[in-house]
């Protein structure tokens, strides 16, 4: 065991933990943050999905260790005012989840492509995605959120 300082939605957190424990695990079990969420625990789904300086990164598998010196943002921690962010609200609007399961890393994904580039095309929209699984049939739901973030889609071309 150690003690490891994490910073996770702006808010540092002393844990003492095995240092090899998956980020993953430290979040859910020891910070009750429980948005992100293990699926094949592979890093193949992308459940586990968050923000890690601003880049969407898979937390299943990775220790806890290797992120001292990082910011790390939750689904949790994109709500802002108490108000879900933009992306959040879209995926709302478009009906963009079915059974939910994978809708946290969905939007940290999307959330981090759109903050690297607030206009992508489909083929950066499939490379966001691509680490990303939904059984549901809810992709197509996604891309429209994704679409009316985008100056294209806020100008009503849909």
């Amino acid at each position: 065991m150690a003690k490891i300082t994490l910073r996770v939605n702006g808010e540092p957190h002393e844990i003492d933990t095995d240092p090899s424990t998956p980020l993953l695990f430290v979040l859910r079990n020891q910070l009750g943050l429980t948005g992100a969420k293990l699926g094949c625990g592979l890093e193949q789904c992308g459940a586990c999905a968050v923000l890690v300086d601003g880049v969407s990164v898979l937390s299943c598998v990775r220790a806890v260790s290797e992120f001292e010196d990082n910011d790390i943002r939750t689904v949790e921690g994109l709500m802002e005012n108490g108000q879900p962010s933009a992306v959040q609200k879209a995926f709302i609007d478009e009906g963009a989840a079915q059974c939910g399961y994978c809708t946290a890393g969905l939007v940290v994904a999307t959330t981090a492509l759109l903050s690297q580039d607030p206009n992508p095309d489909s083929t950066a929209n499939d490379s966001a995605l691509s680490d990303h699984l939904c059984r549901c049939g809810s992709h197509t739901r996604v891309l429209k959120a994704i679409k009316s973030l985008t100056v294209e889609g806020a100008s009503g071309d849909r």
